[in-house]
């Protein structure tokens, strides 16, 4: 199916989407890192989801934190099941690039994984993040509690206040409750330490979020 850079920057319809495929992507369930499985069975950890542009350097960004467990890469927040990497490029899934977060409550709160999102990337952009345009680069924070879409909502009117201030203009950010993650191709899955040279689009806009919950 054709598509032009205009379409790239709006989200399609349900029904323009492409119809992607009954069966997940085969990927290695071992993160690269931390030599934990990608899909985590313990129940005393809990998940976040994120989505700052590019999910390479974004999930980076989370293995580092103290108290994360596992991070993988994936695509959320469309309509197309198990799509590939070419898919979603084309603006025809309606998906964004996002994180998955396992981590410990008892280390790192939510909130804290909510000031690296929010201090990480642009959150004003609409469909981009710098160079990199598109609808699969939106910015978004999906939930998997309605305890989470609370603080998520709370911390970007709290973000949103110190933008204000600083002359930056409204925030674009999906925030919303989770309806599906599908995991990335390996190559996908850890990129920056298998590749450290490689390439990473994020930029802070130097905003300082500082939660009063």
């Amino acid at each position: 199916m054709l598509f032009d850079k205009r379409q790239k920057l709006q989200l399609p319809e349900q029904s323009q989407c492409l119809p992607g495929r009954t069966e997940a992507l085969e990927i290695e369930n071992t993160h690269y890192v931390f030599g934990t499985p990608l899909e985590m069975t313990d129940t005393e950890l809990e998940k976040a989801y994120f989505a700052m542009g590019c999910f390479w350097g974004a999930e980076r960004k989370y293995w580092q934190i103290p108290g994360v467990r596992s991070t993988s890469v994936g695509y959320s927040g469309g309509y197309t099941p198990n799509p590939t990497y070419e898919e979603v490029c084309s603006g025809l899934t309606g998906h964004t690039e996002i994180v998955q977060v396992y981590y410990d409550p008892k280390i790192v709160s939510y909130t804290e994984l909510l000031k690296v999102f929010w201090e990480s990337h642009d959150p004003t952009q609409g469909m981009k993040q710098g160079n990199d345009v598109g609808t699969q680069y939106r910015s978004a924070i999906y939930c998997t509690t309605p305890q989470q879409l609370a603080q998520a909502e709370s911390s970007k009117s709290e973000f949103q206040n110190s933008l204000d201030k600083a002359g930056f203009s409204s925030i674009t950010s999906e925030i919303k409750m989770l309806v599906h993650f599908y995991y990335a191709e390996t190559y996908h899955q850890q990129y920056l330490a298998k590749n450290p040279r490689g390439y990473c689009g994020l930029k802070s806009v130097g905003v300082e979020f500082a939660s009063t919950n």
